[in-house]
């Protein structure tokens, strides 16, 4: 169970108390906002798009954002193409409604979205659709182990 084991990570940085769970879904950016009672751009989405070797890439951005084509292609030389659920799942660890940047199944490289930057905090899933997290920017790139910030996101300036 992909809850767990985030739970496990976060217990061995000693955070395992803030990991939330609730009794509705949290699987969307609005559901997660409402749950959370915050406005929607503050949920920390994860996104799964193909990378090179049969790889994922995993970018973690605000929840009022979307993907740039231009900018993603000028980032990482490829279009931008999600994976499908199974692949999230396989690739992750995680299903899709749950996926975050902990306890991945695979080594991937993650990105943070500058969009995220303009928040004290936000609030990524912690493996589960019913469950978050409240982490600074900071804390959610030392957890995420993140290989640092892009700007592929649009619409949220």
């Amino acid at each position: 169970m992909a809850l767990a084991e985030v739970k496990a990570f976060f217990k061995q940085h000693g955070k395992e108390q803030a990991v939330l769970e609730f009794d509705s879904s949290s699987a969307t950016v609005q559901e997660a906002a409402q749950v959370l009672r915050v406005i929607p751009a503050r949920i920390a989405k994860t996104l799964s798009f193909h990378g090179p070797d049969d790889k994922a890439i995993l970018i973690v951005a605000a929840g009022d954002t979307k993907i740039d084509n231009a900018k993603f292609k000028q980032q990482f030389g490829m279009k931008a193409k999600m994976l499908d659920a199974e692949s999230v799942v396989n690739q992750t660890g995680h299903r899709i409604g749950g996926v975050c940047p902990f306890a991945l199944a695979n080594e991937l490289p993650i990105y943070l979205d500058e969009s995220l930057q303009r928040f004290a905090t936000v609030f990524p899933a912690c493996g589960s659709a019913n469950s978050a997290i409240e982490l600074s920017c900071d804390e959610l790139q030392q957890y995420s182990n993140a290989s640092g910030w892009v700007d592929v996101c649009k619409d949220w300036q």
